[in-house]
């Protein structure tokens, strides 16, 4: 199989992973075979964040195998928002879809968050995954649920579920965002704050079958807590006039 043209791509699949190896083979047969099967022109951007573990060697492998497949690597973990970054950074199509590495997202459901992202026919919008009926344990969904509450009621940011890692968004807009750590955590804050909007759709949630989740009620709520007032102050500073292009006057 030979490699995607990259003036025909339509969407960049970005993936962030830290000490994964478990998951990779899978996770990526399953998007190849979800987006091969929609007929969408894809490729494939995986971030290794300074894996300590086979990781590296696996998507080494991979590439040379699944030619849609790219892998960037973080010398050491600088953190997911980073890894996101990165990953858009060095994504070659127009539209990027965000999901987890450790499988709990379901490739399965981009055709349908693609459709309605093409629906709104190019305009700035951010389709989010709404995980309605969540797989994990009781604390995790507690912590999510704390975060989802504080977030929403002092962004308002009009998304159910922002910890969902399944996102369909322009790579224009993600470029024009302000970065820093943990801004994965505000991206529909942030897609509203650049004039666009936010639509959540239903996804599927599968429970974590390998590997252990990075991610607990501490970082899920009071390490963001600087982070979510820096978003307020943000976010009430945004200007976004509208514009028009001036033609020469004709004498």
């Amino acid at each position: 199989m030979a490699a995607p043209d990259p003036t025909q791509l339509e969407i960049s699949v970005v993936v962030p992973v830290k000490d994964e190896a478990e998951n990779l083979e899978l996770l990526i047969d399953e998007i190849r075979a979800s987006l091969g099967g929609a007929g969408v022109a894809h490729e494939i951007v995986y971030v290794d964040d300074g894996s300590t573990d086979a990781t590296p060697d696996i998507l080494s492998g991979l590439m040379a195998r699944w030619p849609e497949l790219r892998v960037v690597r973080h010398r050491a973990c600088s953190g997911q928002s980073a890894a996101i970054a990165t990953g858009v950074d060095h994504a070659r199509a127009p539209a990027i879809v965000t999901l987890d590495g450790d499988g709990q997202n379901d490739p399965a459901d981009i055709p349908a968050l693609l459709e309605r992202y093409r629906a709104e026919a190019g305009a700035a919008v951010m389709i989010a995954g709404h995980r309605a009926k969540r797989r994990d344990t009781w604390l995790k969904r507690l912590s999510s649920r704390v975060a989802n509450g504080i977030r929403g009621g002092l962004l308002r940011d009009q998304t159910p579920d922002t910890g969902c890692g399944l996102k369909v968004f322009p790579r224009a807009a993600f470029l024009a965002m302000p970065r820093f750590d943990h801004m994965h955590r505000f991206l529909p804050a942030l897609m509203i704050r650049g004039g666009g909007r936010v639509i959540s759709v239903p996804v599927n949630h599968r429970p974590r079958e390998r590997g252990a989740s990075k991610y607990g009620l501490w970082n899920r709520l009071w390490v963001g807590i600087v982070d979510l007032f820096g978003v307020m102050w943000l976010a009430r500073r945004a200007v976004n006039p509208e514009t028009e292009v001036l033609e020469p006057r004709r004498r």
